[in-house]
């Protein structure tokens, strides 16, 4: 079974201070470029893996998406999800996506947002999401940059004489669990390389059509200037892909 680290108290009280969970998608800064793979959502079967306070359920709603089944493991974050929705084309349900099974050529869209990194048994999700999708669908989805998460411990590194930062890496190529402090101690998350989540990808019968190594902008950097730290290494890894 997953770690369900989003029903502590403590982490979660920290967790739902975050922009992303105050102000919703508008908070995500990797938002607008994760917006621009979606397709069209008027009349789509939408599931959102990882649905957390459902903000991009309620979304694709909006965009006119005919009905959208959102899962989560954390019953705080459906409790919430469910308080700030009222729409019976939107179901919020509970279930451990480490061993979720999915009906055949049901959905036209299958989003997931900075979830698949904590998944040890993602590449039968990926399959899973592969057999639940139409001919032409799409699997849209983001986690945290192989880069940000390889180090067996995260350090920025600054040197003495030149002031020049480095993000230190010591194991990319070692895949498996991480453990950070994050809120809390003892947060796990699964290391994969680029190449995996790609083959998984290619091998679950998905065509590749949007990849992008998230980064501000100019003006978001003028806006955000502790996002500096991104031109250094990315957080966001950010995927599209279509099932031929």
């Amino acid at each position: 079974m997953s770690q369900n680290i989003y029903d502590q108290g403590e982490f979660f009280e920290n967790y739902i201070k975050l922009d992303r969970q105050t102000k919703g998608l508008d908070g995500a800064p990797e938002w607008r470029q994760l917006r621009a793979m979606l397709p069209e959502l008027k009349e789509a079967q939408v599931l959102d893996l990882g649905c957390g306070f459902g903000w991009f359920s309620r979304f694709a709603r909006s965009e006119g998406a005919a009905y959208v089944r959102g899962i989560d493991l954390s019953a705080k974050m459906l409790d919430n999800a469910r308080s700030m929705t009222s729409d019976d084309a939107i179901a919020y349900e509970k279930a451990d996506l480490e061993n979720l099974t999915l009906p055949e050529m049901q959905y036209d869209v299958v989003f997931s947002s900075l979830t698949f990194h904590y998944l040890v048994s993602l590449p039968r999700l990926v399959a899973e999401t592969s057999k639940s999708l139409k001919r032409g669908g799409r699997l849209v989805f983001s986690c945290e940059h192989p880069l940000f998460t390889a180090p067996t411990t995260p350090n920025l590194v600054v040197d003495q004489d030149t002031g020049r930062k480095a993000w230190q890496i010591d194991a990319y190529q070692r895949e498996g669990i991480r453990t950070r402090t994050w809120f809390v101690g003892g947060v796990q998350k699964q290391h994969r390389t680029v190449g995996t989540y790609i083959n998984l990808l290619l091998g679950s019968g998905f065509r590749l059509t949007d990849y992008v190594e998230w980064c501000p902008s100019e003006e978001e950097l003028v806006k955000n200037p502790g996002w500096e730290v991104e031109l250094i290494r990315p957080t966001f890894l950010l995927i599209g892909a279509t099932k031929d």
